[in-house]
């Protein structure tokens, strides 16, 4: 296993010097797709920015982690539900239904000692919060940002930049 150190300097450059979306211009359309569905109005898109959020965190991507905490920001969400996704687990600034999301992408994204990422259990709890269609779009946007962690560490675009041009 490669070690990293923590005092080097990170460049802020890509790793990969084209923007893959203009090497591969059918993404605008699969992006597009995969916006309006998961923007159906069954699950807020606070939740929504917030299991985004949480994926890039799990994934160790800086990337998408200021990505998602940018766009978090400027829908309004306060500092403290901001910072605490990280914590959810024992932060007092989210709801049932959004506890429910946050476990449904850890499960997703973690490795289960006990085989099964995503338990009887957990499905049980999350539709508890959400109505058939409710789940299937939440399930449908933690696949959303599944479909671009690829993106995020293997092109590695830099942090911080506008989300349409990260590779300037």
């Amino acid at each position: 296993m490669e070690t990293r150190s923590i005092t080097a300097e990170i460049p802020m450059v890509p790793r990969m010097s084209e923007d893959p979306a203009e090497l591969v211009p059918e993404l605008a359309e699969v992006s597009a797709a995969l916006f309006r569905v998961t923007g159906n109005g069954s699950v807020p898109r606070s939740t929504i920015g917030l299991v985004h959020l949480r994926a890039g965190q799990i994934v160790g991507s800086t990337y998408l982690t200021v990505l998602h905490t940018g766009f978090l920001r400027k829908a309004g969400e306060s500092e403290e539900r901001i910072t605490s996704v990280a914590s959810w687990q024992d932060s007092p600034y989210f709801t049932g239904a959004e506890r429910a999301a946050l476990a449904l992408v850890e499960a997703v994204l973690q490795p289960s000692a006990n085989g099964e990422r995503v338990s009887d259990e957990l499905y049980a709890q999350a539709a508890d919060h959400y109505e058939a269609k409710a789940l299937a779009t939440l399930m449908f946007a933690i696949g959303q940002v599944n479909f671009f962690i690829p993106v995020a560490l293997i092109a590695k675009p830099v942090p911080g930049r506008s989300f349409t041009d990260p590779w300037a």
